[in-house]
């Protein structure tokens, strides 16, 4: 059975550094549209290798259509600039083209953070909010995605503002908490400090926390003291998968 891209329907795939994701998406729901489908990240994450699970994916999914493809790096027109928990080899590789290759569709690649961003302002905590939106996910890192008047301001790279002499991230993500043993109401204070150097510079109307350490939201947001309105984000695991399929749509689709 084959699923053809139409007005409503589109595809996405999440590349990450263990697991390559992908489902169809219904684009006027932001909600997946079929049963999501997950491949290994291969060991050795080579162009040729990664292209090859993707095209894998797309084929189980019987897809006909333009693809969104998330990927854990900085991407300027199609081009990884950076390559986080992937192969260097990356660095510099037109990752459109060598996707388009692999799957013979036409596709659009975008940062994770940055798909997951378009997922939660288009469906989920940020639908309908005018002014400066920023999406934080607090995971291994921390992603950021910042929209105004709901359009992307692509690759921003907010966890690596500095604070104290380190990265933001090596402050405040979900990761430290961890690692460190905190609890939550510690570690929010790490995160209250950390945004309060971004309001700094952005004065945001929101700002959406994800990754997975927001499933526990109810332990530490409560705890936040800056003034920006914090909002939880909405389509957790999916919204990599439903934002690339969007970013396809609008972006290549016809």
């Amino acid at each position: 059975m084959s699923a053809r891209s139409g007005h409503n329907v589109g595809m996405g795939i999440d590349i990450g550094g263990t697991g390559i994701k992908g489902a169809l998406v219904d684009l006027k729901k932001g909600d997946l549209a079929s049963d999501r489908i997950r491949i290994p990240t291969p060991k050795k994450s080579t162009a040729q290798n990664v292209a090859d699970v993707v095209a894998e994916i797309v084929k189980k999914a019987g897809f006909s259509g333009e693809v969104g493809i998330t990927f854990p790096a900085v991407m300027q027109h199609g081009i990884a600039r950076t390559a986080a928990n992937i192969d260097q080899s990356w660095i510099g590789t037109d990752v459109g083209a060598a996707m388009e290759k692999a799957i013979g569709m036409p596709v659009e690649v975008l940062n994770d953070a940055d798909a997951a961003g378009l997922a939660e302002v288009r469906y989920g905590a940020g639908k309908g909010v005018d002014g400066v939106v920023l999406l934080l996910t607090f995971g291994t890192g921390i992603g950021s995605a910042l929209f105004t008047g709901g359009v992307l301001v692509p690759n921003t790279e907010f966890g690596h503002i500095e604070l104290d002499g380190a990265d933001g991230e090596e402050y405040a993500a979900g990761s430290v908490k961890d690692k460190k043993g905190m609890t939550h109401k510690k570690w929010a204070k790490r995160v209250d400090k950390y945004l309060a150097v971004l309001e700094k510079g952005l004065w945001p109307d929101l700002i959406i926390v994800g990754g997975g350490i927001s499933k526990e939201a109810d332990k530490w947001v409560p705890h936040l003291t800056n003034r920006t309105p914090i909002a939880v984000a909405k389509l957790l695991n999916n919204a990599g998968i439903v934002g690339a399929a969007l970013a396809a749509k609008e972006n290549v689709g016809q």
